[in-house]
């Protein structure tokens, strides 16, 4: 999709309290990502132990486990403020990634509920899928499956249109026999599983991956190439991931293809905070502003404004 330029205008004496709040919230979720990113320290003792220990099993690298429960806590008490109801009537498809966290995607899955979004389905791209090893025979399901994507482009290319014209649909349509047609040949050749196997199409697409593993070093690169087939066939596609994913995976590779000025990207599912962006970005996707988000190597800041 193609975006608009976001440009921030100043508050004035007119707006509601409730606009008020909202930025006062955003600024603040803003100075918490920043003060995780410079590794401050705030005092122990403010969250029980079991809430930093749950948010400590989700951490990648060695940040403070009081940190991490402010972040943890921060999130949970702001999340209904900025994103309640915030996707209320929008449809998204969730897609796990081969190396996601598990209970980052369930957080972000209760964020959605929170958002009012309506998740049509929750589906994981298999290794096999973003293997470049595998391209022939990925490729081969796709034209088979989706015989009018095959005149559409080459390589990923059509993969990416297939996938869409199974699961994604500006208008959130019902699934045809094209589209389960497709949704079966990919499934049967291993490519992708059914978490919650998805029914209508969905307008956007939310794609959750994980810390780099020396594995799926080149599936980065098959992403932001399905991506582009995904957003083509959708209102926008927001892909996310941990800090690490930024700094040296599938974030990384994304934001440095031709892609990432067509999508969003957040860098910090890691973070309960960084979760609550990732229902943001999607907010901002809805507008058609897309963006990059989260530590300061997110070209955008830390949160959508």
């Amino acid at each position: 999709m193609v975006h608009t330029v976001n440009r921030f205008t100043p508050l004035n004496n007119a707006r509601n309290k409730r606009v008020i709040n909202f930025r006062y919230h955003i600024v603040s979720l803003a100075a918490v990502l920043f003060a995780l990113a410079a590794g401050v320290v705030l005092g122990a003792g403010i969250f029980q132990e079991k809430v930093v220990a749950e948010a400590k099993e989700s951490i990648d690298s060695d940040i403070s486990p009081q940190l991490v429960g402010f972040d943890a806590g921060f999130a949970s008490l702001a999340a209904e403020d900025l994103i309640k109801d915030s996707l209320k009537g929008k449809t998204v498809l969730l897609v796990s990634l081969p190396n996601a966290r598990e209970s980052e995607v369930t957080d972000v899955a209760e964020n959605l509920d929170l958002a009012g979004a309506d998740v049509t389905g929750h589906i994981r791209f298999t290794s096999d899928l973003l293997s470049p090893a595998k391209k022939q025979f990925v490729e081969g399901v796709a034209a088979q499956a989706n015989t009018g994507a095959a005149a559409m482009g080459e390589s990923y290319d059509i993969v990416g249109s297939a996938i869409a014209a199974a699961y994604l649909d500006p208008k959130s349509r019902e699934a045809g026999d094209v589209a389960n047609r497709i949704r079966s040949a990919f499934v049967e050749g291993k490519l992708i599983e059914n978490v919650e196997e998805p029914g209508r199409k969905a307008q956007y697409a939310l794609l959750i991956t994980g810390a780099p593993r020396a594995s799926d070093a080149k599936h980065g690169d098959v992403v932001s190439l399905l991506a582009d087939g995904l957003d083509d066939g959708s209102n926008g596609v927001v892909i996310a991931g941990p800090v690490s994913s930024g700094e040296k995976g599938t974030i990384r590779s994304v934001r440095a293809s031709d892609v990432a000025a067509r999508i969003s990207t957040v860098d910090v599912t890691d973070l309960a905070s960084g979760r609550v962006t990732v229902v943001l970005a999607l907010v901002s996707e809805s507008k058609g502003k897309g963006g990059s988000w989260g530590t300061t190597r997110s070209a955008d800041g830390p949160v959508p404004h």
